[in-house]
């Protein structure tokens, strides 16, 4: 099985966009495009028919809408899809809709050439197809452009230093990519409005950072907030990663506080987990506790592991409940997690770590 190619059906009611897609596909040595559809009706006979791997889907097409379909897909034949659709890159809540309804990821459709503009985005379509098709999807009840870059260590934002600050304030610092919108969505929405303050990075491009911290705010009981430079972190707060900067964990006396940078990507990505584990580490350490959630990579899994050397408690989402296996599979690899957890109970996990160690009561 893992020498055949990835069976890619591509659904999208432009001609052009189906063509490019056909070609960005079938020159990848492990995928191939098994056909293309202009509309889901049509889609839904060539799934019975070729047995796809993974779809790419359009949200804007004739006869049935692509968030439509997709509801209907993830409930009666739930397969891995990846959204390709200009909706998504101003369009937010209808890319986080398609998330909530099982898609795995998304790419943005260029505005103008986009032939031109599409082969831009080869490399991350690609990335999310490969990722989809390694993706455990569930059953659901009724990026800018992306360059090939060194891959840098953390080394390159922020040196691992010895010497580390003595405070009681408690953190938690999570980190997630494919598949972690809704599992950081699980976490938030379940602890309480006293929890510890947090610092979250999301790989997401830069267009949705900010529509995905207000969406979550106005689900939990904390606050969540996109993170801004030099801010201090407070209890009751989460603080979101923007798409265009690393974000960091800093003191200033002694509050702690934000720090973003835009040296270059860890990992191939800005935000970068293993940067604010890092950070976390240098700053925090027995302070602070770690949670790697579903993604594609191995972003954040030797910063957790920095982040356990240092006195904090590490959480790694368990292989069942990931979307991508892949970032948590590395984690506990290299030794970086103190436990394993599915993520139905990660909040509460967290939460008895926090009384345990802080004398509080919490409880999700």
């Amino acid at each position: 099985m893992k020498n055949q190619k990835i069976k890619v059906l591509v659904i999208d009611d432009s001609a052009l966009i189906r063509s490019v897609m056909k070609e960005i596909i079938d020159r990848e040595k492990d995928m191939e495009c098994v056909g293309s559809a202009p509309d889901p009706l049509v889609a839904r006979e060539m799934i019975k028919s070729l047995n796809p791997d993974v779809l790419t889907l359009d949200v804007e097409m004739p006869r049935m809408d692509g968030l439509d379909f997709l509801e209907r897909l993830m409930r009666l034949r739930p397969m891995p899809v990846v959204m390709v659709s200009t909706l998504t890159e101003h369009g937010s809540d209808i890319t986080f809709r398609a998330l909530e309804l099982g898609a795995v990821d998304f790419v943005s459709k260029p505005k103008m050439d986009i032939a031109r503009g599409m082969e831009e985005y080869a490399i991350e379509i690609t990335d999310k197809i490969r990722a989809a098709a390694l993706s455990h999807v569930h059953p659901k009840k009724a990026a800018a452009s992306m360059v090939i870059q060194e891959k840098f260590s953390a080394d390159a934002i922020l040196p691992s230093v010895a010497g580390r600050f003595s405070t009681t304030e408690k953190l938690i610092i999570i980190g997630a990519s494919t598949g972690g919108t809704e599992a950081i969505k699980d976490v938030l929405t379940r602890l309480p409005a006293d929890v510890p303050g947090i610092l979250v990075t999301q790989h997401m491009p830069e267009n949705f950072t900010k529509s995905f911290a207000e969406r979550l705010n106005s689900l939990c009981k904390i606050s969540v907030k996109e993170a801004v430079h030099n801010e201090r972190v407070l209890p009751g707060h989460a603080y979101i990663a923007p798409g265009h900067s690393h974000l960091l964990l800093k003191r200033s006396g002694a509050n702690y506080m934000t720090e973003l940078s835009q040296g270059p990507p860890v990992n191939r990505h800005r935000p970068s987990v293993d940067v604010l584990f890092r950070s976390a580490a240098n700053v925090a350490g027995a302070n602070a506790l770690g949670i790697i959630l579903t993604g594609m990579g191995k972003d954040g899994a030797q910063g957790l592991l920095e982040m356990k050397n240092t006195g904090s408690h590490t959480i790694a989402q368990d292989e069942e409940s990931c979307v991508v296996f892949g970032m948590p599979k590395e984690a506990i690899a290299v030794g970086g997690a103190c436990e394993v957890s599915p993520l139905q109970n990660i909040a509460r996990r967290t939460l008895d770590y926090l009384a345990t160690h802080s004398g509080k009561g919490n409880r999700v």
